[in-house]
């Protein structure tokens, strides 16, 4: 029997946990469960939630290369319109793109990135 049951949830240090969980809600359309200015969370039901935590003179990750220990990647039906809605809500998009346009490599209002995938299941 394993020992680790659920992942329960994915904490991301931050300056401002607050805005951050606002970003990601707007992004998601998952409910915020909490939120103050050392910690905020949200999820959408299910076992897994986001979070963020502040960390005092917390410093963005670099993209490429950096020190990005980990990033989130997200499934999308419509690759580049999702990628002009988070740009449209504080994402930026940084110049270097690897996989030849499979994934579109974008980073939040604090710098952490994350991926776009597009859904080829049609789910």
């Amino acid at each position: 029997m394993p020992v680790l049951k659920q992942l329960s949830t994915l904490v991301i240090d931050c300056a401002d946990p607050v805005a951050l969980a606002a970003f990601y809600q707007k992004a998601t359309g998952w409910e915020i469960t909490h939120s103050d200015q050392d910690f905020a969370s949200l999820g959408d039901g299910t076992p897994v939630q986001l979070a963020f935590v502040r960390v005092e003179g917390y410093q963005a990750p670099g993209w490429p290369g950096g020190t990005t220990h980990t990033h989130l990647d997200f499934t999308v039906t419509d690759l580049d319109g999702a990628a002009e809605e988070l740009l449209g809500i504080g994402a930026s998009r940084p110049e270097f793109q690897p996989g030849d346009g499979q994934w579109i490599v974008l980073a939040d209002p604090e710098g952490h990135p994350f991926c776009l995938t597009a859904d080829t299941t049609g789910n």
